[in-house]
């Protein structure tokens, strides 16, 4: 089902071009907003998409090739409709709006959405920043906070980015004009200073996000190489933790990974990196930390959290743990090996650490 035209369609549409952004090159702190927005709402796709006369262009995208597509087939051509409100759908197929559309019936084959709109200070909705899954899903409250909040920054992005052009096309003295330019700028800067630090940081354990770990990790590994040290990492997996959410609820499952946070960051070293890298999922970096050590630690993370006194049922974790003592390596093959123990750990009946390299 097409969505109609707002009513002030003609003025939005000149607001849009105001801010010559149609057809941009990508630009990082787009980028960096939907890795977030990605990150938080764990969704595979999140856009920041304008929606022009005829057609939706997507400023950023994750998770999607297309870099447009007509305006027609467009939910965020719904969601600016109503530009103060979050739009959810749940689900695709049971919208009539929807339900039919080529982006449902096809690849992507969307099934979930939600978008947030960009909004002018004379409340004309420019498009949204959405984020897109392929089954049906709900956001929860922090999540959609999240995804206004994000929007908003997006929206003062644009902001500056018009106030730039504005500046440059009407200041009358060179002197004037450069003094403006350097504290837009200097705003610019610290906005995008803002947002490195959200995308480092994990929204709901206060841990270090994947984004940072990942670095982190590289970062270790260049020390491997060029001091021959060794370096351990811990992948450690929440057990159960799908079952916990779907008898008490995601809310009381956020309790669980903030009190587990809390736990692995106490119980490790000064020196180790601890991080959240996915939903239930944690890692620990243990820098020069040989393979008996680290499976002395990773046993130490597991008792630790075993011994809360877990108000709705018992929670335990499972681990797997490698160590790297090589000249190089990349950080997928790292990953992959922590990760193979880490599926040991789960089929030998979970609640266990298990050491790839380490020899019983």
């Amino acid at each position: 089902m097409r969505a109609p035209f707002p009513p002030n369609e003609a003025e939005r549409l000149d607001a849009l071009r105001a801010y010559a952004i149609l057809d941009t090159l990508p630009e990082q702190i787009y980028d960096d907003v939907i890795y977030l927005a990605s990150q938080i709402c764990e969704t595979p796709i999140a856009l920041v998409s304008l929606v022009d006369d005829s057609r939706q262009w997507f400023k950023a995208k994750v998770g999607l090739e297309v870099g447009e597509t007509p305006r027609d087939q467009a939910f965020c051509a719904h969601a600016i409709l109503t530009p103060t409100d979050l739009m959810v759908v749940p689900d695709t197929q049971q919208d009539a709006r929807f339900a039919e559309n080529p982006l449902v019936t096809a690849a992507p084959h969307i099934r979930f959405y939600a978008g947030a709109p960009l909004v002018t200070s004379r409340g004309s909705g420019l498009g949204t920043l959405c984020v897109i899954d392929r089954v049906p899903r709900q956001l929860t409250d922090r999540q959609q906070e999240a995804l206004r909040a994000l929007s908003r920054q997006v929206m003062a992005h644009l902001e500056l980015r018009k106030a730039l052009i504005e500046i440059a096309q009407h200041a009358v003295a060179q002197e004037q004009y450069q003094q403006q330019l350097e504290a837009y700028q200097h705003e610019l800067e610290e906005a995008n200073a803002r947002l490195e630090q959200q995308t480092m940081t994990d929204s709901l354990t206060g841990l270090m996000s994947r984004h940072a770990f990942e670095r982190a990790l590289e970062t270790e590994l260049d020390r491997v190489a060029r001091y021959s040290i060794p370096l351990s990492l811990a992948i450690v997996d929440v057990d159960h933790f799908k079952s916990y959410n779907d008898t008490f609820g995601h809310p009381e499952g956020d309790v669980v990974l903030l009190r587990i946070a809390s736990v692995l960051a106490a119980s490790s070293r000064a020196s180790d990196v601890v991080a959240r890298i996915g939903g239930e999922e944690f890692a620990i970096i243990l820098p020069n930390t040989t393979a008996s050590n680290a499976f002395v630690l990773a046993d130490r993370f597991r008792r630790a959290v075993e011994k809360v006194p877990w108000e709705r049922r018992p929670m335990t974790v499972s681990v797997g743990v490698t160590t790297h003592t090589g000249n190089t390596a990349t950080r997928a093959a790292i990953m992959q090996r922590a990760d193979k123990a880490l599926y040991a750990s789960k089929e030998a009946g979970r609640n266990r650490v298990t050491h790839g390299d380490r020899p019983d």
